[in-house]
């Protein structure tokens, strides 16, 4: 059996009478890609956000690897690594410097090249962020979550807006990440991406969560309940055409 290392129960989150998050329970087990998924305005970034001490909730309990939110925000911030967007980087300093500036944040001994070479930036060392591709963008947006050597990271919608050799690289990261030893939470609007990465995924809309458990598990359900696909599915699909004829790696912009 897997340790569970987030415990999320009865949560609640109201903006004025706006219930944005309904009561929801879930459970993440350590070392898995946990992923939450559902329409714009379902909940999950701010699920997301409360368990990341950015925002208060308003009811119920949380707990990440033994600490209680409540009680130890800033434990639980020492543990977990947050995905920053581009517009949080200090604009004069290159990826080389960002890295040293972070890690003297954290208070953390990092090497800025090994950690570049991870996620293959090291030949953007000297690169400021606004001179880098989309793909190359996510990455060191990545690259930053890993800097304080987190138990947890937490990536909201990673791929967005990448062309599909820049997402499968950063699938690809993502999984090397988890099989590290760090658990993973995701949230996506991509249901491929959460069925490629995810080993359970929660689906949430309208601040509920409707269904939980392993992608495999939800399409076996729904094929038990007579579904039926209009067209009949082929095993490619249009973007391993894409993959397969313009190669696997990665051309920047």
């Amino acid at each position: 059996m897997a340790n569970t290392i987030i415990t999320v129960k009865d949560l609640v989150k109201n903006y004025g009478s706006f219930e944005a998050v309904k009561g929801i329970s879930f459970e993440v087990n350590e070392g898995e890609i946990f992923g939450l998924l559902g329409p714009n305005g379902a909940g999950k970034s701010t699920t997301l956000e409360i368990i990341e001490t950015l925002r208060p909730k308003t009811s119920g309990k949380i707990m990440v690897d033994g600490l209680d939110l409540d009680k130890s925000p800033q434990e639980i911030k020492k543990i977990i690594g947050v995905q920053l967007q581009s517009s949080g980087y200090y604009p004069g300093l290159n990826l080389l410097q960002l890295i040293e500036l972070f890690s003297g944040l954290y208070n953390q001994d990092v090497d800025p090249m090994e950690l570049l070479e991870k996620v293959n930036l090291k030949d953007k060392a000297k690169a400021k962020v606004k001179e880098l591709s989309g793909g190359q963008k996510q990455r060191f947006s990545v690259a930053t979550t890993l800097i304080n050597k987190p138990r947890i990271i937490f990536l909201d919608e990673p791929t967005t807006g990448l062309d599909p050799q820049a997402r499968r690289s950063l699938w690809e990261l993502v999984r090397d990440i988890r099989n590290s030893g760090t658990t993973v939470i995701i949230t996506t609007h991509y249901m491929d991406e959460a069925e490629y990465l995810c080993d359970r995924v929660a689906i949430i809309d309208s601040g509920k969560i409707i269904a939980l458990d392993t992608p495999d598990q939800l399409i076996d359900k729904l094929i038990a309940s007579g579904f039926e696909r209009p067209r009949e599915m082929k095993l490619a699909n249009l973007e391993d055409v894409f993959i397969n004829l313009t190669g696997h790696s990665l051309r920047e912009d």
